[in-house]
């Protein structure tokens, strides 16, 4: 009978083992029920940090430099080259909250990162047959020489041009929006033993990015202006091949969230569903709104508590008698609304970012535009190539960014007691005054570069044709590096911010929208450029403070000032969004109270 009884408990005890190794809502690759002491954790992020790498590497060579090959081999005017990068640019990280649609409630973050990598891979074996072939780009022209005729790329050339760029920008969207979630799955966030580790993950996440930029804009860049960008186009195929091999190697290893409904249906449908309430009463207790306790409920291991901000969404989940047993489109649970909740609380977080990232398009546009007119000789035999002026921050980042992570955030914790050293939202703002700084950084910057200038007599000089101001292209370092640490606390704080508050459900969207601002920043830099240029096109000779061809004789100081007030007034602004948000209030993680009486 004790042999019996010894057998049942020790029957019982392995039961809740097991279905505390089990992972709720998560599959493996064969989609199996992902189990905690085989799937996930450190031992899956490393295959995430190289295909990182690479796929930056690759997006990062060509934005950079594809002004050259816009106007040299395609033969188009400077600034119709720089929208059409701007636009490109925006596009793909607009594109990437597709992705995080796609694989929230079609396919899994795994299949569509694959997917994506195949759909790049593609772009870029367009471009490379039209670099390749000269029979599929406009007739060379020499702009040097009077009177030459130059034909703009259009017609099918144009067509195989934008099908390259295009594929490429689906598919670099699609991997931005489901590489770093794919990565932070792998840690439980309700386990306090696990949550630690996905701040560290964001951290080495952002220094593969780097990593991958510094090999972007030195090696590549030279690549491309040394071994013709067909060579280029088909080492920025291979390494995202070569990403994407890696990411397949690690399948055995991965914790896959299942997909569920799209984000966007089940937001529309709260809001559907509270207007056609809104002449029904809101119960005064919570608990009387309509919410599923069964099995269905905890599918993802997350039941949202009810929070009192934006009550007319509560209307969704009112009960009555006649609407019992409803689909989603007639009655929705608490958790839902919930959701949609959280994604509206993040909306003013959102907007407050994009200015940085407006700040960002500009400083990247224009430091080239000076680089090119300053001294850029290292040595007496070596010049840095005007692209690859970016290197400056990404090496001060590579440097900073893992002293930040083993030694600033443990000791900012010691002192806070937050896994992150400090907050989601603290590190965002640190970020959006360190981008204020930077700008006026910037502007003191370019005044100085102006007044030797003025003092050399070299206002007029053409920048490659003519001798550089003796000013050396490092100055520019002062305002990079400043950014540079802006970014790496922004960046990684809003992907952080985004993935951790996000509903288990939408995580690949929210996170998505990190690179929704960078689109929304980069549209918004050209729209800024012409509306100063408009309103001060009758205070300056240059007709407006960006306008004409002469870096030297335009007003680049005063816009900088202006980024730098209009970034001080956006802090004051995010601050009180920041303070207004609310965290996201979950039910308490149950496999730890299962834990508890295993152990006991």
């Amino acid at each position: 009978m004790n042999l019996q009884a010894e057998l049942k408990e020790f029957s019982t005890e392995s039961k809740y083992k097991s279905e505390l190794n089990e992972l709720q809502g998560f599959v493996d690759w064969k989609g199996r029920p992902a189990r905690r002491d085989r799937h996930g954790g450190k031992r899956s992020t490393p295959f995430v940090y190289v295909m990182t790498g690479l796929d930056n590497l690759a997006y990062v060579a060509i934005v950079i430099n594809l002004v050259t090959y816009f106007s040299v081999f395609m033969n188009m005017e400077i600034a119709e080259a720089a929208t059409t990068l701007t636009n490109f640019v925006g596009t793909t990280f607009l594109l990437a909250l597709v992705g995080g649609i796609v694989s929230d409630c079609c396919l899994n973050r795994f299949k569509t990162t694959v997917l994506s990598a195949l759909i790049q891979i593609a772009g870029y074996l367009v471009l490379l047959i039209q670099a390749h072939y000269s029979s599929l780009r406009p007739p060379q022209c020499d702009r040097l020489v009077q009177n030459s005729t130059c034909v703009k790329v259009s017609g099918a050339k144009s067509a195989i041009l934008f099908v390259g760029l295009y594929l490429v920008a689906i598919g670099n969207g699609g991997t931005k929006a489901n590489v770093a979630p794919l990565g932070a799955d792998q840690f439980d966030d309700r386990d306090p033993d696990e949550r630690g580790k996905i701040s560290s993950f964001f951290n080495k996440y952002f220094f593969s990015v780097t990593i991958g930029s510094t090999l972007a804009v030195t090696v590549l860049v030279w690549i491309q202006d040394n071994r013709g960008w067909d060579v280029g186009f088909g080492v920025t195929a291979g390494a995202v091949f070569f990403g994407m091999v890696c990411i397949l190697l690690g399948c055995t290893t991965y914790r896959i969230r299942i997909p569920q409904s799209s984000p966007l249906t089940r937001i529309l449908q709260v809001f559907i569903v509270a207007f056609k309430n809104q002449k029904l009463e809101t119960p005064e207790n919570p608990k009387d709104l309509y919410e599923l306790y069964d099995e269905e409920a905890y599918m993802h291991s997350e039941r949202l508590l009810h929070t009192n901000q934006f009550k007319f969404l509560d209307k969704a989940a009112v009960v009555t008698d006649n609407r019992k047993g409803e689909n989603s489109w007639g009655l929705c649970s608490v958790t839902q609304v919930e959701e949609t909740k959280i994604i509206v609380r993040m909306m003013p977080i959102f907007a407050s970012t994009v200015l940085l990232n407006t700040c960002l398009a500009q400083l990247q546009t224009f430091t080239v535009s000076q680089g090119v007119t300053m001294d850029r000789s290292m040595g007496k035999h070596f010049q840095i190539p005007a692209a690859s002026l970016p290197v400056i921050p990404l090496v001060f980042l590579n440097i900073i960014t893992p002293i930040y992570d083993r030694f600033l955030v443990p000791f900012a914790r010691k002192f806070t007691g937050h896994e992150s050293g400090i907050t989601h939202l603290q590190r965002i703002g640190v970020g959006l005054v360190l981008s204020a700084i930077s700008m006026a950084i910037a502007a003191l910057v370019e005044v100085r570069r102006k007044n030797v200038a003025i003092e050399k007599g070299m206002v007029d000089s053409i920048p490659l044709f003519m001798p550089p101001i003796p000013m050396s292209v490092f100055w520019l370092g002062f305002p990079y590096f400043v950014f540079g640490i802006a970014d790496l606390f922004t960046f990684v704080g809003m992907l952080e911010f985004f993935y951790s508050e996000a509903p288990a459900t939408m995580r690949s969207f929210a996170t998505a929208f990190t690179y929704a601002s960078l689109s929304l920043g980069y549209f918004l830099s050209s729209v800024f450029v012409n509306i100063v240029n408009a309103a001060t096109r009758n205070m300056t000779e240059s007709h407006g403070w960006l306008g004409g061809n002469n870096l030297n004789r335009n007003h680049l100081d005063l816009f900088y000032w202006f980024l730098a007030l209009l970034s001080m007034l956006n802090v004051f602004n995010y601050l009180f969004w920041a303070c207004w948000y609310k965290h996201k209030p979950v039910v308490p993680y149950e496999p730890s109270t299962k834990q508890s009486k295993i152990e006991t």
